[in-house]
């Protein structure tokens, strides 16, 4: 299989202005070329809402709005796959997704599931689970932000063949997930593309926000194939192997998923009434 190219995008939106991004991000890829391009988590709108009627204002249906158009013929023109964090508005519900375009024509809309901080007054939780989306020559598993804290989320997408964790952010920790998501390919042997923004927001009542920046791409082995610095515009491209994420097999000879115990991972999911004592009977 011929190499492929998978692409972050660091960008530093302003709050409101969705045409002037989205004229910087198309500036930025002027002339680009990727399999796959993961832009910031919100990249169109920027982060720090006050409220869910600025939500409802700037949100967009998902694939229809006019941003998401923009986008599309974004994906079109990098021939290839295009995930984006933005706000989508369904009635009167709004969401933290990511839309994915490939080479223009939409493969599906990922709902956020686990929302961070003030994010919960903003938005409802994902209510579609995990996806994989197929397409040239990759199949990719969609994650936002905050999702890098839960295992369980990048486990469920490489179970369902995820090559790659395509991972939109809005990273504030100071380096936590940048780490966290090289242990999730490590741990589950896939690419991720961690698409962070940086700078800063401060917009009361919310708190002042500084970004960190660092976007990066992974291999399965958990080592970073390119970093962006931590305050500047930066994109980044790298040719790979996809087999490299379909070949499970460490250098012992452990094949990491036929190997799992699920039934001894039960008990993580019984009432604490239901799981048996220890060996203290505790």
């Amino acid at each position: 299989m011929p190499p492929v190219r998978l692409a972050a995008l660091q960008t530093a939106p302003e709050f409101g202005a969705v045409a002037d991004n989205l004229a910087r991000i198309e500036a930025l890829l002027a002339g680009a070329r990727a399999d796959l391009l993961v832009l910031p988590e919100l990249a169109t709108t920027g982060y720090c809402f006050r409220d869910r009627a600025e939500v409802l204002a700037l949100a967009e249906p998902y694939p229809e709005g006019p941003a998401l158009r923009r986008l599309a013929a974004l994906s079109r023109a990098l021939d290839g796959l295009l995930v984006a964090g933005f706000a989508e508005r369904d009635g009167t519900r709004t969401y933290n997704a990511a839309a994915v375009f490939d080479r223009g024509e939409p493969r599906g809309c990922y709902r956020k599931v686990h929302l961070f901080g003030f994010e919960r007054e903003l938005f409802e939780p994902g209510d579609r689970g995990f996806f994989v989306v197929p397409g040239r020559g990759l199949r990719v598993g969609p994650l936002v932000c905050f999702d890098w804290f839960f295992p369980e989320a990048a486990r469920t997408l490489a179970l369902r063949g995820a090559d790659v964790l395509a991972h939109p952010s809005n990273l504030v920790l100071p380096g936590w997930a940048q780490q966290a998501m090289r242990v999730r390919g490590l741990e589950n042997r896939v690419f991720t593309v961690t698409a962070n923004r940086f700078g800063a927001e401060a917009r009361p009542p919310r708190p002042a926000l500084r970004f960190t920046g660092m976007s990066q791409v992974t291999d399965p082995g958990g080592r970073a194939l390119a970093e962006a610095p931590a305050q500047a515009e930066a994109l980044l491209a790298v040719d790979v192997d996809v087999e490299e994420a379909r070949r499970k097999t460490l250098p012992s000879g452990n094949e990491v998923f036929a190997e799992r115990r699920p039934e001894t991972y039960e008990w993580a999911t019984r009432p604490a009434a239901a799981v048996p004592p220890g060996p203290s009977g505790t």
